[in-house]
């Protein structure tokens, strides 16, 4: 009598809960769209629902509502022209309001039209204050574990970064991405969000990327060396830049590997193989990159008619040459004294070489 009683209720409740399960509900998705240098509300823009047949155009006010749309995970794809397409991973299960989103002209002001406003403002700032999920413990390592001999990898960060994406084609923006810069093959593995699903995506589709540091909990930008050139020739894969300005200051991390030099019968020497990596230091003039100098005289010379107020500088604060540290508050303090400067960090990170 008791287990058929409890059939009973276990019937009941699954009768009266099952509308409530199979019922597809319907949310909405909303915001505002605003030039991000102007401020002005941008209408007449396309706000789609890629591979659906749902989308709206924004009003006067930039303003757009989606409605009736149905729970389900989406892209969002909004597109206006003159600027970048920007593309919002979308899991709608409650109404979501996207607030003010901000579209960028294409050839926005930068670092060679790479760094783009989007990516220094609003995207930034919503990878802070948004999604607090990836600030905290809860980030992704995943990586196998190396080989015995084989010490290290050919990763940039083995940490999975949250990331905005700037593509070449079509100025497309990407957000939301978890991402990781394998050096050696100039590929960014791309983890979506909500999921572990990991696809890979060349380096040269991309014009430049910013994730958030996992660790120092700052943004970092990363721009494609193919829009520079070094000796008069492109160069393939990305530098980080470090300090933006009138002589931006960059950074190549290079991976080499480095066989084992073991000495069996004499027993020395590095059993494992290695992979190491090593920093190099450039600097931009227009488009052409050269190489931080080395040497005293030559590196004050590239400040020009400032070479002597740099040099002062560096020993009124009793500056050590050879760390890399001081490179960028040498850059930091050139580049401070022409208008319009906005530091991107406030010290150098990860300066092991």
């Amino acid at each position: 009598m008791y287990y058929r009683t409890l059939r009973y209720y276990l019937l009941l409740m699954m009768v009266l809960t099952l509308p409530l399960v199979t019922a597809g509900q319907n949310f909405s998705i909303k915001g505002r769209l605003i030039d991000s240098q102007t401020e002005e509300t941008l209408g007449g823009a396309s706000i789609v629902l890629r591979n659906t047949p749902t989308g709206v155009q924004s009003n006067s006010a930039g303003g757009f509502i989606l409605e009736n749309v149905m729970a389900e995970k989406y892209t969002l794809a909004i597109s206006l022209p003159g600027y970048n397409i920007q593309e919002k991973i979308i899991i709608l299960d409650k109404d979501i309001d996207l607030d003010v989103i901000r579209m960028v002209k294409f050839g926005s002001e930068g670092t060679g039209a790479a760094l783009q406003k989007t990516i220094r403002s609003a995207n930034v700032s919503r990878l802070l204050v948004e999604r607090p999920n990836f600030i905290g413990g809860n980030m992704f390592y995943g990586i196998p574990p190396e080989p015995k001999e084989v010490v290290g990898n050919f990763y940039l960060d083995t940490k999975w970064n949250l990331a905005s994406i700037l593509l070449y084609r079509d100025q497309q923006v990407l957000e939301g991405f978890r991402v990781r810069y394998n050096i050696n093959s100039n590929m960014f593995e791309m983890m979506e969000p909500e999921n572990n699903l990991v696809s890979v995506m060349p380096g040269l589709r991309i014009q430049n990327i910013v994730w958030m540091d996992s660790s120092y909990k700052v943004p970092r930008y990363f721009v494609n060396g193919m829009d520079f050139k070094e000796d008069g020739v492109p160069i393939s894969g990305f530098f980080e830049v470090l300090v933006e300005g009138k002589l931006p200051l960059m950074r190549r991390t290079m991976a080499v590997f480095k066989e084992s030099n073991y000495n069996t019968a004499l027993m020395v020497g590095n059993r494992n193989d290695e992979i190491i990596k090593r920093n190099v230091y450039y600097y931009l003039m227009g488009k052409d990159l050269f190489e931080v100098p080395k040497k005293r005289k030559d590196l004050f010379q590239i400040f020009g008619d400032k070479a002597e107020e740099m040099e002062k500088f560096v020993e009124e604060n009793s500056l050590n040459l050879k760390e890399k540290s001081t490179i960028f508050q040498l850059f930091t303090h050139y580049n401070a004294q022409y208008p319009g400067f906005v530091p991107i960090m406030t010290q150098l990170l990860d300066e092991s070489d």
